[in-house]
C-alpha cells in the first residue's frame, strides 16, 4: 500500500495506524466516529478522528480519488469552498478501492440535517440562493461541476445566512473558460438534481407544506442568470459618470459576497465600456479586516456582525477616554472583554453546538431581540445568561461538531448531551 499526502500535513502520519488493508466497510466501530451532521454517500464513508481533528475516508475507484485528491488541492489554493483533501490510499490488497481522505468541515451540515433541526431558521430559496453563489463561483474559476446537488453540498451558518461548499468532486471537469452551453448543462442537471432532493424532503416529512419542490426546483436557473449577470455583464456609460459608476459597481459585487479583480476600462463610440473581472474566491474583505485586528477567523457575514460590534466598542472606549484610541488596540480590548468572556462562557455540557463566531452573532441577535422588548439596553452580559438558558440548550446535542465528540472521547469523558 502508499499512501499520498501534500506537506506539510502533519495529521497524515497520526492516521497511518488505521487498518488501511480492510474494506472501509469492516472497520471496527471503536475506531470509528459517529457524525450525525453527515449527508448521504453512494461510496462507502466513514469519519475517524486524530490528534484534535476529524477526517472523512471515501472509498473510491483509484482514477477517481486522484483526480479528485487533486482537484480539492486546487480548489484550496484558490479559495474556492469546497472541502479539503489531505491525501489518498492506493494499492491496496485484493485490488481494493483507493481511500480518499478529507478534512472533516467543522459546523457543516447536509441539507436534510439542515431541514430536520427543530432550531433551523433558513428557508428554502436561503438554500437554494446559496447554492446557486456556490455553483458561480465555481462556473467564473472555469470550474464544471456534473453533479451540482443538495447532496453534494455542505452548509455552513454564517450569521443570518448560510455558506455552500462542494464536497463530491468525481465529475468534474476544468477549463480555462466555461462556454455558456457547459452553464446551462450544469444548472440544468442542478434543477433536475434539486427538484428530487426536495420532493424526498417532502415524502418525509420534512418540507412546509406550502412549498412546490418542483416549482422551487424550476427558480434555480432564473436565480442563477441573475448573479452571473449582475457579476460579469459589460457596463457602457458616459465618461463624465467613470468615477462614481465603477466604485457604485464595485461596491455592488461587494454586496454580493464577490471579489472584484482586474478592472477593464474601454473608450467606445458608445461611451466608457467597464468589464470587471469577478475574483472566484471566497469573499474576504471583513474577514481580513477582522483577523487583522483580532487574530480571529470567521466568515464573511460573521466578520462583517463582529467588526460592527468592534467598532461601537471602539466608539464607546473614546467617549469615555475622551481621546482616540488606536484601532489595534480597541481589537485587542474589544477581543479580551467582549468577544472571549462570551464564547468561554458556554458550559461543558453546552460546548460544541454553534461555532464560536456563529453564536457571538446569535448573542447580538438576542441581545437586540431582549433591548426591543424591554425598551432599554439590556446589555451583553444579561442577554449572554438568557441566550446560554433558553437559545442554546434549543441546538440538539446531536449538532455538537464532531471534533468536540473526538475531544470528548480521547478524554475518556462521557458525550455531551
Amino acid at each position: 500500500m502508499r499512501y499520498l499526502f501534500r506537506p506539510p500535513a502533519d495529521e497524515a502520519a497520526a492516521l497511518l495506524a488505521l487498518p488501511w488493508e480492510q474494506p472501509l466497510a469492516e472497520w471496527d466501530e471503536s475506531l470509528l466516529l459517529s457524525v450525525p451532521q453527515r449527508g448521504i454517500s453512494r461510496h462507502v464513508v466513514r469519519f475517524v478522528a486524530a490528534e484534535g481533528s476529524v477526517f472523512a475516508l471515501k472509498e473510491i475507484a483509484e482514477p477517481l480519488a486522484r483526480k479528485e485528491y487533486s482537484l480539492l488541492g486546487e480548489f484550496v489554493e484558490e479559495g474556492l469552498p469546497s472541502v479539503s483533501a489531505l491525501g489518498i490510499c492506493v494499492d491496496r490488497p485484493a485490488d481494493q478501492e483507493a481511500i480518499l481522505v478529507t478534512r472533516y468541515l467543522e459546523y457543516s451540515m447536509s441539507y436534510r440535517h439542515l431541514f430536520s433541526s427543530p432550531r433551523t431558521q433558513y428557508s428554502t430559496s436561503q438554500l437554494l440562493d446559496t447554492m446557486v453563489v456556490l455553483l458561480v463561483r465555481l462556473h467564473l474559476a472555469g470550474v464544471f461541476w456534473g453533479d451540482c446537488s443538495l447532496s453534494n453540498t455542505l452548509f455552513r451558518p454564517d450569521a443570518d445566512g448560510l455558506t455552500a461548499y462542494l464536497v463530491d468532486a468525481e465529475t468534474v471537469e476544468r477549463r480555462p473558460e466555461l462556454s455558456p452551453g457547459m452553464r446551462r448543462y450544469d444548472v440544468d442537471l442542478a434543477r433536475e438534481r434539486v427538484g428530487a432532493e426536495l420532493m424526498d424532503l417532502q415524502f418525509g416529512d420534512l418540507l412546509s407544506a406550502d412549498i412546490d419542490p418542483i416549482q422551487v426546483a424550476e427558480s434555480l436557473p432564473q436565480r442563477y442568470e441573475a448573479l452571473w449577470d449582475a457579476v460579469t455583464r459589460t457596463e457602457v456609460f458616459r465618461p463624465e459618470e467613470q468615477r462614481y459608476r465603477v466604485a457604485e459597481r464595485l461596491q455592488w459585487i461587494n454586496d454580493l459576497g464577490f471579489d472584484a479583480g482586474e478592472l477593464e476600462l474601454v473608450p467606445t463610440a458608445e461611451g466608457v465600456r467597464m468589464r470587471v473581472q469577478t475574483r472566484v474566491s471566497e469573499p474576504g474583505q471583513h474577514r481580513r479586516e477582522l483577523l487583522r485586528l483580532t487574530g480571529l477567523e470567521a466568515q464573511e457575514n460573521q466578520a462583517r456582525r463582529m467588526l460592527n460590534d468592534l467598532r461601537s466598542y471602539r466608539a464607546w472606549l473614546e467617549q469615555e477616554s475622551g481621546r482616540p484610541v488606536p484601532e489595534a488596540v480597541a481589537g485587542h480590548r474589544w477581543m479580551a472583554e467582549i468577544y472571549l468572556p462570551v464564547v468561554e462562557a458556554v458550559p461543558r455540557h453546552l460546548a460544541g453546538r454553534v461555532a464560536p463566531a456563529q453564536m457571538f452573532h446569535e448573542v447580538l441577535e438576542h441581545r437586540w431581540f431582549l433591548s426591543e422588548q424591554a425598551g432599554r439596553d439590556v446589555g451583553t452580559t444579561a442577554a449572554l445568561a438568557s441566550y446560554l438558558d433558553s437559545e442554546l440548550p434549543r441546538t440538539p446535542a446531536e449538532m455538537t461538531t464532531p471534533a468536540v465528540l473526538a475531544a470528548v472521547d480521547e478524554a475518556g469523558s462521557d458525550t455531551p448531551s
